[in-house]
């Protein structure tokens, strides 16, 4: 068994197990999790073999709208990760759920966002809106936006200034990437049109609401305590857990470190990476299995 670290709500080996071992399904982070950029981890085609080998599914989610369920399935495809639509679900993906069923009268919209993240936006029957000022949307929509011209970003800030509902796809401040550069994201744009407008995001969709876990809880039948959620991010990834009531598991791979994780004290378990976490649900479901 590797070594490992947790917090102080779980004090014991015998605990972490004990709730392991009720896991049907992992819900596995993308970036910083099983790749960083366009680089795959050594460990996650093993992980994900294991995983089948245990008989426990697994759902790919990922806070980044700027591709497509296409462009990413095609994305996991090139670095030798095989995956279906079944198991991908992006911000995108629940920005839109979240504007039928809970903004019906949404139907024009502004948005800031990538060319695939507006596809998806247009699939679903959503108006996009040019930049004019004579074209008025029900509602701005903001994503990570790696097109983003300055023109659009202030479109977007007359909009929210007039009262628009002003709609995140997701709070993440930076995307992670193995460039040398600093990847700006969604929240950081947000936090630039809430500065010049005074408005804050009516709503902020993806990771950590917990309504990213509740659509696969609900697809796969499943309840809570059934569910892993594995993730770089405490302020993302692991505060969805927490709010959904799944299990939360930090991988050190990524953004958040040790120190943070100890500091936060709000992951179930801490771990170096999957190759550990692997280690951990083989021993659950070893244990489990009947004398």
């Amino acid at each position: 068994m590797v070594g490992f670290l947790v917090n102080l709500r779980i004090i014991t080996k015998a605990q972490i197990l004990d709730k392991l071992r009720h896991v049907r399904h992992v819900a596995l982070d993308m970036d910083g999790t099983i790749y960083n950029g366009g680089t795959v981890f050594a460990a996650t085609n093993p992980f994900l073999g294991l995983l089948s080998q245990l008989g426990l599914g697994h759902t790919f989610l990922t806070n980044n709208p700027s591709k497509s369920v296409s462009d990413y399935l095609a994305h996991l495809r090139h670095m030798g990760i095989s995956a279906t639509e079944d198991v991908m679900y992006t911000s995108a993906q629940a920005t839109i759920k979240y504007l039928l069923a809970m903004q019906p009268a949404v139907r024009r919209i502004f948005v800031l966002g990538t060319p695939s993240m507006c596809a998806e936006f247009s699939a679903a029957g959503l108006v996009l809106l040019p930049d004019s000022a004579t074209e008025e949307p029900d509602a701005v929509v903001v994503g990570f936006d790696t097109t983003l011209t300055y023109p659009r970003l202030c479109r977007a800030a007359w909009w929210i200034k007039q009262g628009k509902p002003f709609i995140a796809t997701n709070p993440d401040r930076v995307c992670p990437t193995d460039q040398p550069t600093v990847l700006v994201d969604c929240g950081s744009i947000c936090a630039a049109l809430e500065t010049a407008t005074g408005c804050k995001p009516t709503a902020v969709m993806g990771k950590p609401d917990p309504g990213m876990l509740r659509g696969i809880l609900d697809q796969r039948g499943l309840q809570p305590h059934q569910l892993v959620m594995v993730g770089d991010r405490l302020y993302t990834d692991i505060e969805m857990a927490r709010r959904a009531g799944a299990v939360g598991v930090l991988v050190l791979t990524g953004e958040s470190t040790a120190a943070e994780a100890k500091s936060a004290g709000t992951p179930d378990l801490v771990v170096t990476g999957l190759p550990e976490l692997g280690d951990w649900l083989r021993l659950a479901k070893q244990e489990a299995q009947p004398a």
